[in-house]
């Protein structure tokens, strides 16, 4: 009682494409819009892609070559954490995933009275590699955070992002 079945394929099929030059244009007037869209394409900017080197002082923060720190404060840490958030944007952190308000933010806060005890053992505040939004201890400035991005391309990150090293 078996039926005869044709055998399918496992996979899809693969079609193979035929590169010919097209009679339209000639290859020396498309090659030229080719490189310049993968030069566009290479050059990006922001932090991420373009880390400082050591002492450079660039957008109001220092380098030590593996770490990018600034600080920011806005008065209001609401006003301050979407600041945060916009350089982030702007300089290629946008991709990651971050608390998405200033109330989400503050449950990373450690609490006053454990905070000499749990310093021993972590960040005041959000981290997330590369990229970490820490609460200044001392408090300084009302509303302060402070921000420091690692460099990614670094080849001991993670031992650095963690500071085991």
């Amino acid at each position: 009682m078996s039926k005869n079945v044709p055998l399918r394929p496992l996979r899809r099929p693969v079609f193979i494409a035929d590169f010919a030059p097209s009679t339209a244009a000639p290859a020396e007037e498309q090659a030229p819009n080719v490189v310049a869209f993968l030069e566009q394409d290479e050059r990006k900017e922001g932090l991420r892609y373009n880390f400082p080197e050591k002492g450079d002082g660039v957008k109001g923060g220092v380098s030590d070559g593996y770490c990018f720190r600034t600080v920011f404060a806005a008065g209001r840490l609401e006003r301050t954490y979407e600041m945060v958030l916009a350089f982030l944007e702007e300089e290629g952190y946008g991709g990651l995933p971050f608390p998405k308000d200033a109330e989400e933010l503050r449950l990373f806060r450690q609490p006053p009275k454990l905070r000499h005890q749990l310093s021993l053992f972590g960040d005041n505040g959000y981290v997330h590699n590369p990229v970490k939004i820490l609460f200044p201890v001392p408090a300084g400035h009302r509303g302060a955070l402070v921000v420091e991005l690692y460099d990614e391309a670094c080849s001991d990150h993670l031992v650095r992002f963690y500071r085991l090293k």
